[in-house]
């Protein structure tokens, strides 16, 4: 049996410790104690705890043969080269890395070392995707010319980016980098190609400090704070048993507050960003990501040489502060050259990121059965869904196209 390490113990962590709890998980490492204990109590036996500053030690005492890095974004630089230069495997959560210089360094271990790194691109394991990449690979709408991918944020889950770490950029990259390295590894894997040139224009427009539609509210964080109790934009971790055990309870140890203002100070990234691209193979992309939308979904068109592919996915209608409730559902429609549309029939999961997270943990962890559509994604993968946010932020900032060549070292095809 494989023994397993895993570092960072947020929120996310909590996937990997209950799908390794009887299938090899030897130890945690974090600075919060706190956390570390939150996660362990899910287990019925216990694992090691260590500080990070203990890492190469606990890869030696524990055996480790794979680190499952799951870490905030910035940090899993380190701990991806430390391990691939200690002779391990690594698992790690995307984005791999936030900038350029952190991943010529992964992409280098990998080199120096014959690394296995796997970035955990979840999505590519939702059935719905998995139907787009077999419908576009197998050529039903023959040759793609051009991609129009459009991602809502809700005012729920949208907000949420700009209460945590990610609101800085440094800590993340931005939603250019953080979330929509998912949706640029999702478009690389179905259009089978890679991005040559980046264009963007991006703001911040609706969360952060002194914004003119009169939402903010004078709080520093959520807790504890009579002007949040009526913000339909705050959290109340106290609501939430597991995010108190994680976050309130834990945030002695390092200061660390989860339930920030959405609109106070100290946001450095974008919520509302345009991208065009341009692929090798020739093809176009046209890609929106809003943070601040009424209702949380996303919709792709695909034209191709015989017809074109939509995709409309509406993973809540609105967002319910009382009892009324939540609609969601997903529609695949191909439409050929002189014929009528027709609809792919589709089995719509709302949890889990559509029902990805555990079919993802049990091709990592328990199925060595073949992959036919190469939903497992290596550094490469990694790198080449982190281009085209890294090209984004220079372009954000110089307002020029940007080649991805100049960037990353990476072969294009």
């Amino acid at each position: 049996m494989k023994r397993y390490a895993l570092v960072g113990t947020g929120n996310r962590a909590k996937l990997y410790v209950r799908a390794l709890a009887d299938n090899g998980l030897v130890a945690l490492a974090d600075v919060n104690e706190t956390r570390m204990a939150a996660h362990n109590a899910l287990l019925a036996e216990p694992v090691p705890a260590h500080h990070p500053g203990d890492f190469l030690r606990m890869l030696d005492e524990r055996q480790v043969d794979t680190v499952i890095v799951t870490t905030v974004d910035r940090f899993h630089e380190t701990y991806i080269v430390e391990a691939l230069d200690a002779g391990r495997s690594v698992i790690t959560e995307k984005p791999m890395t936030v900038d350029v210089p952190s991943c010529v360094k992964i992409l280098e271990a990998v080199d120096r070392n014959d690394g296995d790194l796997t970035v955990t691109f979840n999505y590519r394991y939702n059935p719905i995707h998995e139907k787009v990449r077999e419908l576009l690979s197998g050529g039903e709408i023959g040759q793609i010319g051009s991609v129009h991918f459009e991602w809502l944020l809700d005012v729920r889950h949208g907000a949420d980016y700009f209460r945590r770490w990610h609101r800085d950029k440094a800590n993340s990259g931005g939603l250019m980098v953080h979330k929509a390295s998912h949706h640029f590894d999702l478009l690389n894997w179905w259009v089978g190609s890679t991005p040559e040139v980046v264009y963007t224009q991006g703001r911040l427009f609706f969360y952060g400090d002194g914004q003119p539609h009169g939402y903010e509210r004078n709080y520093e964080r959520a807790s504890r704070s009579p002007e949040a109790a009526a913000d339909p934009f705050a959290i109340h971790l106290e609501k939430d048993p597991w995010l108190s055990k994680l976050y309130l309870d834990a945030e002695h140890e390092d200061g660390y507050h989860r339930d920030q203002n959405a609109f106070g100070p100290g946001v450095s990234i974008e919520d509302d960003m345009a991208v065009l691209v341009r692929y090798a193979s020739g093809a176009s992309l046209t890609y929106h990501l809003t943070a601040y939308s009424p209702w949380e979904g996303y919709r792709l068109m695909v034209n191709g040489s015989k017809g074109r592919l939509e995709l409309e996915v509406v993973e809540n209608d609105h967002v319910s502060l009382g009892e009324t409730s939540e609609e969601s559902w997903a529609k695949l429609t191909v439409h050929p050259f002189w014929k009528k549309p027709y609809t792919i029939p589709l089995d719509f999961v709302r949890e889990d990121h559509g029902g990805a997270d555990q079919r993802m943990v049990k091709a990592l962890f328990a199925d060595s059965s073949p992959d036919p559509l190469h939903r497992k994604a290596d550094h490469r993968d990694g790198a080449l869904s982190l281009v085209t946010g890294f090209a984004a932020n220079q372009s954000f900032v110089t307002g020029e196209p940007v080649r991805t060549a100049d960037l990353l070292n990476l072969t294009l095809r």
